[in-house]
């Protein structure tokens, strides 16, 4: 019996190294990289599971961070230019719609709330931030963020194939994922599929958004009173910036610059591989029907408007 265990302890060992090398190497793409991280768990279950949770919002941030070594000041004010319209009149209707489908649908309101902020800013993250202002206990969250998972894991798999169906150029396809995909790892990931100037447009407007967290924020203290929380900076954000204030002013080599970029890139597959295997099935089906289907609503608006309003914008 201990040799039987012994011996699927190493095939599972070998199989998710396998996976991580070929993901890191380009071998794999990002939305393979999440499905095999998936399909792992389905099969090994969650035997990584606690090594790979910390690991994995870290490794996250590393790769944003690197990103930026392949933009320029010049490329972030004009994508946040050209986006803040978007992004504003996305944010309030999205809340404003997530707040009357609470009361309609009847969902809890922390949870509710919760789901709106991941579906109108940045999911994972914004939930995150946001839960400990709501006073959301750990199940909440875990739900919350769970049900986003499960919608990023579509998005990352359909956006790009929808991209080339509604002939959206580069631009208007990274301004697309910056806004109607939730996570910034699947944001990046989509865009990645779709090519160079849509990664690079969608990882400079989605990272802007993120910065809606603080007003958010406040607007959470407001609607539950929570007086005592204070509103973090992602840090992440900063490294970001200063990474791309590096590059604009070309205070490294060009030659490394690029190759920090392209390492990033390939970090990130890995990291969606990563993502994959965190999946709680549990959770979601513990979290019922009606949530999943208020965040499919707040998710199927916030990406029919976005199309509509770029579609629009550049006719």
């Amino acid at each position: 019996m201990k040799a039987i265990k012994d011996l699927k302890k190493i095939s599972q060992t070998i199989v998710f190294a396998l996976i991580a090398i070929l993901a890191l190497l380009k071998y794999i793409s990002s939305p393979v990289a999440l499905i095999l991280g998936i399909v792992f768990t389905l099969i090994f279950g969650y035997s990584f599971q606690k090594k790979t949770e910390p690991a994995t919002p870290l490794l996250l941030k590393l790769s944003i961070i690197g990103l930026g070594f392949g933009m320029s000041l010049t490329e972030i004010i004009q994508v946040s230019k050209d986006g803040f319209l978007l992004t504003a009149s996305s944010i309030f209707l999205t809340i404003g719609l997530g707040l009357l489908l609470i009361k309609i649908m009847g969902i809890d309101r922390k949870l509710g709330f919760l789901i709106t902020s991941g579906t109108s800013i940045c999911g994972g993250s914004a939930i995150a931030a946001i839960s400990p202002i709501v006073h959301a206990n750990h199940k909440t969250m875990s739900i919350a963020i769970g049900i986003i998972f499960l919608l990023n894991s579509i998005a990352l798999l359909i956006f790009p194939a929808l991209g080339y169906f509604f002939d959206l150029t580069q631009e208007q396809f990274g301004l697309w994922c910056a806004v109607a995909i939730h996570d910034t790892s699947s944001v990046v990931g989509a865009a990645l599929e779709y090519g160079e100037k849509s990664l690079k447009v969608a990882t400079t407007l989605k990272l802007a958004r993120t910065l809606w967290i603080f007003p958010l924020s406040l607007f959470a203290v407001f609607l539950f009173k929570s007086k005592d929380q204070k509103v973090k900076i992602p840090l992440f954000i900063l490294g970001f910036i200063i990474t791309m204030l590096i590059n604009s002013y070309r205070l490294i080599p060009e030659n490394i610059a690029l190759h920090v970029f392209d390492l990033s890139k390939r970090l990130l597959v890995v990291t969606l591989f990563l993502i994959g295997t965190n999946l709680t099935i549990k959770d979601l089906k513990e979290s019922g029907f009606k949530p999943i289907l208020f965040a499919v609503i707040l998710w199927v608006f916030i990406s029919v408007f976005s199309l509509v309003f770029i579609r629009m914008s550049t006719l």
